[in-house]
């Protein structure tokens, strides 16, 4: 089975990694791949570089063995849609079952996604709830839930793609923009970060430009 966490990681945090955790102890999965975004520069923080963002990513992944990155999207020159990095994965793999792992807020939002409906078909979606979130989808989104809903993780197995499943056990509160705003006003240690991640943000100073 092939897992990927796609995002922009802008910074990494423990609710990555708490996410990730999950879902290689849901499936048993010998690999988890973190595979990075590109970042518009329109919404990047000053000074925070593709190269910032995978160097933190390297930094939280190195203690967890069944961590791993895969960057095709952003060596792909051109519109990095999710789809693309689904349909190569589905060429490499052709006979594999693909997870592909998002959060609450992602899954609520899938329908505005680039041809949504044919990546819930090259892959399982898995969803991750934060506290305080909610699932609120309607119309396709919602009649695509009801038909590919599974609560057994031994189903997802049996097929290639296009099963959905919540992802239950531990949940940590924590979110990238949150995270940022606090280390604008303060360099110091976010208790959210990885230690390794803290002390790259506090090493580079980034984060302190108010965009």
């Amino acid at each position: 089975m092939i897992a990927i966490f796609g995002g922009t990681f802008d910074p990494v945090h423990l609710g990555h990694i708490n996410m990730a955790q999950q879902c290689v102890s849901a499936f048993n999965l010998s690999t988890l791949y973190f595979m990075p975004c590109a970042l518009p520069a329109h919404k990047a923080a000053p000074g925070i570089s593709t190269e910032h963002r995978v160097n933190m990513l390297n930094a939280a992944i190195k203690p967890y063995p069944h961590f791993a990155l895969d960057l095709r999207e952003l060596d792909r020159s051109g519109p990095s849609y999710s789809l693309l990095s689904l349909q190569e994965l589905r060429k490499e793999y052709p006979s594999t079952p693909i997870l592909f792992l998002i959060g609450m807020d992602s899954f609520n939002s899938l329908n505005k996604w680039f041809e949504w409906q044919t990546i819930t078909e090259l892959c399982h979606i898995v969803v991750y709830q934060r506290p305080a979130q909610s699932c609120q989808v309607a119309d396709e989104l919602k009649h695509y839930m009801q038909h590919a809903l599974v609560d057994d993780p031994a189903l997802i197995t049996e097929h290639l793609g296009g099963k959905l499943y919540f992802l239950p056990g531990k949940v940590l509160d924590a979110a990238s923009s949150s995270i940022r705003d606090d280390l604008k006003k303060s360099n110091k240690k976010n208790e959210l970060l990885p230690d390794a991640v803290s002390h790259y943000i506090q090493m580079h100073q980034l984060y302190q430009i108010d965009a």
